[in-house]
């Protein structure tokens, strides 16, 4: 089954925030703010092979928790244990989302979704990505608010840093629609030989000898 990016509605794989900004806001960073994007397209670029957990909030609150699985290009997990049974998968061509309560299945390709941007093999955030705005924290911590250039009214992705050594800590998103989710990353460390099973997920719902 597919449909379409605005359905999918696949909570922590979503990314998004408000109305488009002028086209001219990336041009008018400052080159404090340049320095801080490329740290972050540094580290990102960096982060090929990483799991930890998770805690998202969504819409009036709603809190959901598990663990999540990395590696670059294109492959990422989402395993949820509240609610038990959740799965969202980038297999590299498309992200899947699999929900045992309601027993539905769906996929949207990983093209279509700003995963695509965080998944890719070269992360750039000076090409095809529209920086909005980049805050900078007297600690040291900062968060950069952007969104796909080619679709800037489909929503941002804020992205906040902080650490030492630096680290993503979270991300924020608000889709087209205005519908905020928060994503904190509660723990996040390097990970080797994952195996190619995590990144995989077959349709769960299709009966055999169905097409």
């Amino acid at each position: 089954m597919t449909v379409s990016r605005r359905a999918f509605g696949f909570g922590a794989a979503a990314l998004a925030s408000l109305a488009a900004l002028p086209v001219s806001a990336q041009a008018n960073l400052s080159a404090e703010d340049r320095a801080v994007l490329a740290r972050a397209q540094t580290y990102l670029q960096g982060l090929t092979s990483a799991q930890g957990n998770f805690v998202e909030t969504g819409p009036g609150g709603q809190r959901r928790e598990g663990r999540f699985y990395l590696q670059r290009p294109g492959r990422m997990r989402f395993e949820y244990t509240n609610p038990a049974g959740l799965l969202v998968v980038s297999d590299g061509s498309n992200v899947k989302r699999y929900d045992p309560r309601l027993n539905v299945f769906r996929q949207v390709p990983l093209s279509a979704t700003p995963l695509s941007t965080f998944l890719a093999r070269n992360v750039r955030l000076d090409q095809g990505v529209r920086i909005d705005r980049v805050t900078r924290m007297q600690s040291g911590a900062f968060a950069i608010t952007a969104r796909d250039n080619r679709r800037p009214n489909d929503g941002s992705v804020i992205l906040a840093f902080a650490g030492s050594p630096m680290r993503l800590q979270e991300w924020t998103i608000t889709d087209a629609q205005g519908t905020r989710t928060r994503t904190q990353l509660t723990s996040l460390t390097p990970a080797s030989n994952l195996s190619a099973s995590l990144f995989r997920l077959s349709d769960p719902t299709r009966r055999p000898g169905r097409n």
